[in-house]
């Protein structure tokens, strides 16, 4: 029987790949989602059969990537709350919470009322962050990040442990810190990136590594290098690899891949393609931010949902 929530075992399939969805689907830059619109794609995705609901923590709105463009998204628990009210069955994940700039105790209690409400489809998705502006508006120390997340980690860990979890009696004192009852089921941690530790440290601590779109040898190799630190750390143990990727869906179905930056322009033959090549270098989720393009969002995702997840 499985430690952990549901949420884990939707998402991470023994022999499957799975497939979730960033949340929401990208528009207009600086323009805040439409709620309603959101809602509905969700209900799509859970009606579709989508794995999971991802969405990010943009503390603030500094421009940022090659673009220099600018981000404004909603409180992630607040969002994700607004998802869980309009789905029954998706997992809802953050990637990730940006944990040195909020106070564990808050993260703490914000993911185990969204666990809660959502009758356990949270999966917790933390990094390091990795914006300048944003820590020096928060007055946090950007050059001990990786401190201040290992520290923040153990406390949230702690508090969101049930109570016949050993990590709920660890050095953190989560009795101490209690800010509701303990769930009945671990609510499971995973780090986004590299959160400036070791992965020796994930393999140990964390129950998943998320990272993002590589050219394929290139994240062989850092999928081998993560199954070692497995071997070091957690021995007996096979955490999940999670991967996001940047969606561009051609109407084309036939179209061959091509590369975008931290993703694919494809059509759905070479996409099906695609996945099985990540399947058998040992990924277990991926993640489709899909882009903005020309075509309604709901036809991509009836295509997904009918040619590429039945294939999962």
């Amino acid at each position: 029987m499985s430690v952990f929530n549901q949420a884990f075992d939707k998402v991470f399939v023994q022999g499957r790949v799975t497939v979730g969805l960033m949340t929401p689907i990208q528009g207009e830059q600086g323009v805040l989602a439409d709620l309603e619109v959101a809602q509905q794609h969700a209900r799509l995705a859970d009606e579709l059969g989508f794995a999971a609901l991802w969405t990010r923590d943009v503390p603030l709105m500094i421009p940022q990537g090659s673009a220099n463009e600018t981000a404004a998204l909603d409180d992630p628990f607040l969002w994700l709350a607004a998802m869980a009210a309009v789905t029954r069955n998706i997992v809802l994940g953050t990637g990730a919470i940006v944990l040195p700039l909020r106070h564990p105790l808050h993260v703490a209690k914000a993911a185990l009322t969204l666990d809660r409400i959502s009758h356990g489809r949270l999966i917790l998705g933390v990094g390091s962050g990795d914006r300048p502006p944003e820590f020096a508006r928060f007055g946090v120390d950007l050059e001990t990040r990786d401190v201040t997340f290992r520290e923040h980690w153990h406390v949230v860990r702690a508090v969101l442990a049930p109570s016949s979890d050993p990590a709920s009696a660890g050095s953190a004192g989560a009795e101490d810190y209690r800010v509701l009852p303990a769930p009945q089921a671990r609510i499971p941690m995973i780090a986004v990136g590299s959160a400036r530790q070791s992965l020796q440290w994930i393999a140990e601590h964390a129950d998943g590594w998320a990272s993002y779109h590589r050219e394929e040898a290139r994240q062989k190799g850092r999928i081998e290098l993560w199954q070692m630190a497995q071997q070091q750390r957690s021995p007996g143990l096979s955490k999940p690899f999670i991967q996001s990727v940047q969606l561009d869906l051609l109407d084309d179905p036939d179209a061959p891949a091509e590369p975008i930056e931290l993703g694919l322009r494809t059509g759905r033959h070479a996409l099906a393609a695609y996945l099985e090549r990540m399947h058998e270098l040992g990924v277990a989720h991926v993640l489709f931010n899909l882009t903005r393009s020309g075509r309604p969002v709901d036809d991509i995702l009836r295509e997904l949902g009918q040619h590429i997840l039945p294939q999962r």
